[in-house]
């Protein structure tokens, strides 16, 4: 088996969780996720199977949009509802227009600091590892890009705002919403947090597990699984022949004149992966 299955995360679950019951559900054993989410967070979660596990990298590079409510006036010690309330704060005084400007201003390339409830590693321990201990570190601070937030509601009674954020890879939504309380002069935390989408897979199209599962005791999962060719359905193609193709999966660059850009490349007409061509050679990226 292989492809790529559009799973909806659901609450109180790990990513790796879903991964552990994916492969009781499909018997498989090579099975890669593209993109931890929380297990508060719930949403979109791509996963790899068998050969598109190679695709990992690719997938997780995708753009990513989420729905993201925040209780504005509270702040936790993890940056989210699940955390011990640390402070509160009066924001009665929030207007929407204050809100948009603010929210507004954070479009474009920006400089986050990790948060330490979160997976990354320093030194070779995860931050939340560390945190759990009471220890903090410094993180370096990352650049990200929100490419479009809007506001979805504001519940000025309840001190609650929901927001839509275009964003890419690596954004931490709990900083960012830390961030935007703090420019707003108040604190405040996530409540809730949904990944709609991860480049061309939206929660429309996402499964949970309990789906998967029945159209594995019914029908097979033919209908769900997609095949990895269709991630770049749209790519402009390039085709190679036996012998350009055993340089190509070896490493070596070859003579291209295409535009610079990312293909998909096949070999007597099969899909074998996604290749780059700059300055007029092209260069393997995933090989199936």
């Amino acid at each position: 088996m292989q492809g790529i299955i559009n799973v909806y995360k659901e609450v109180g679950m790990t990513s790796f969780d879903v991964i552990a019951k994916l492969r009781k559900i499909l018997n498989e054993k090579k099975i890669g996720h593209t993109g931890t989410l929380d297990p508060n967070a719930t949403g979109v979660l791509p996963i790899c199977i068998g050969a598109a596990t190679k695709f990992v990298p690719y997938i997780m590079s995708l753009n990513k949009q989420y729905l993201a409510t925040i209780k504005l006036g509270i702040q936790t010690d993890t940056g989210d509802i699940t955390g011990k309330i640390i402070n509160q704060h009066n924001t009665l005084d929030l207007n929407i227009k204050d809100i948009e400007y603010v929210v507004n201003s954070f479009i474009g390339k920006i400089q986050q600091k990790p948060p330490m409830y979160s997976a990354i590693k320093i030194n070779g321990q995860k931050l939340c590892n560390l945190a759990r201990k009471g220890i903090e570190v410094e993180r370096p601070l990352r650049e990200v890009e929100i490419f479009d937030i809007s506001i979805l509601t504001y519940d000025k009674e309840n001190s609650i705002l929901t927001l839509k954020i275009d964003c890419s890879k690596g954004t931490y939504i709990r900083t960012l919403a830390e961030d935007i309380c703090f420019k707003l002069n108040t604190i405040g935390t996530l409540i809730s947090l949904e990944r709609t989408k991860t480049g061309s897979f939206s929660k429309e199209t996402a499964h949970t597990l309990s789906d998967i599962a029945n159209s594995v005791n019914n029908n097979g999962i033919d209908n769900i699984l997609i095949n990895i060719e269709d991630l770049f359905i749209d790519y402009p193609k390039i085709n190679l022949d036996e012998e350009k193709y055993f340089h190509y999966v070896n490493g070596l660059k070859i003579s291209n004149n295409n535009e610079d850009g990312l293909y998909a490349v096949y070999v007597n007409k099969k899909f074998i992966g996604l290749g780059e061509i700059h300055n007029n050679l092209l260069k393997r990226k995933h090989v199936i």
